[in-house]
């Protein structure tokens, strides 16, 4: 007994941790974060790429944010509130009633009467099915055609995922959003690979084909082409900067961990899936 009494004493127990200890623990393993404006991590600040003032579009931008995109270190979305006056952040996998005020609005109207054009627009790449129109064209045919007043307020709709989740987020959504909204895309080729961070400055994670882009591009490139009366280059040109910034950054470190580009495989013979411009 006298024995383990002299060997329990040979050791220094280490004395529990107070809740400040703990919580100064936890704290060190945080990043800084930047409070002045980006909320970024300190190291990756955008705050000097911000516009001064948010601008103002008379587009309504509506953006359905997939929940596994929230947390995202590659997410452009918070950057684009940060950004615009008019846009709107709804999470979620599909659209439908309730989740947003003006598109309600804009539903009930078309119910009432379905020959009213359409004020919304939902950008997403066309197929057989559900065909889309080139953005510059749709402007073209109904604002530029008189069907709406170029200062009037209307809704353009981005879903924000990955290519899989926006798909699936789109086809859900279609029940809703048809009766009030046009599908349109940019310019985009299937049967050309995407770029990678290794070979553009305008591309954060890998994309599947030619023409798909971050959120932020997506919007950027709209706005130029709907608020070409207003101030739209000048806001393709900021959030442009932005997303430039964003990839300067993650570049960096994609060099620090010596990280290689994945080797690309030969495409199978695969059916066409019939995706339209």
């Amino acid at each position: 007994m006298e024995e383990e009494t002299e060997l329990l004493k040979s050791f220094e127990f280490e004395e529990p941790k107070s809740a400040d200890d703990v919580e100064k623990i936890e704290e060190k393993g945080k990043r800084d974060i930047c409070r002045n404006g980006c909320d970024r991590p300190a190291n990756v600040c955008l705050c000097k790429e911000l516009p001064g003032k948010p601008f103002l579009t008379y587009t309504k931008i509506i953006i359905l944010h997939h929940p596994h995109e929230v947390h995202h270190k590659l997410a452009t979305v918070p950057i684009l509130t940060k950004s615009l006056q008019n846009c709107e952040i709804l999470i979620g996998r599909r659209l439908r009633s309730g989740r947003s005020p003006i598109l309600d609005s804009l539903h009930e109207a078309s119910v009432r009467d379905p020959a009213l054009p359409h004020k919304a627009i939902y950008l997403f790449p066309g197929t057989d099915s559900s065909p889309a129109i080139d953005l510059n064209d749709w402007v073209g045919s109904t604002i530029g055609g008189g069907g709406l007043d170029g200062a009037e307020i209307r809704a353009l709709i981005v879903f924000d995922g990955t290519w899989k989740h926006a798909k699936e987020m789109v086809k859900s959504s279609l029940p809703y959003l048809s009766k009030f909204a046009t599908r349109v895309c940019l310019k985009y080729d299937v049967e050309v690979d995407g770029e990678t961070i290794f070979n553009s400055e305008l591309v954060l994670r890998k994309e599947p084909f030619s023409g798909c882009m971050s959120t932020i591009e997506a919007v950027a490139r709209s706005l130029k082409v709907l608020e070409e009366n207003n101030n739209g280059i000048e806001i393709e040109g900021k959030l442009i900067s932005i997303l430039k910034s964003m990839v300067k950054f993650q570049s960096s470190h994609v060099m620090k961990k010596n990280i290689k580009p994945r080797p690309m495989l030969k495409k199978q013979n695969k059916k066409p899936q019939n995706i339209v411009s």
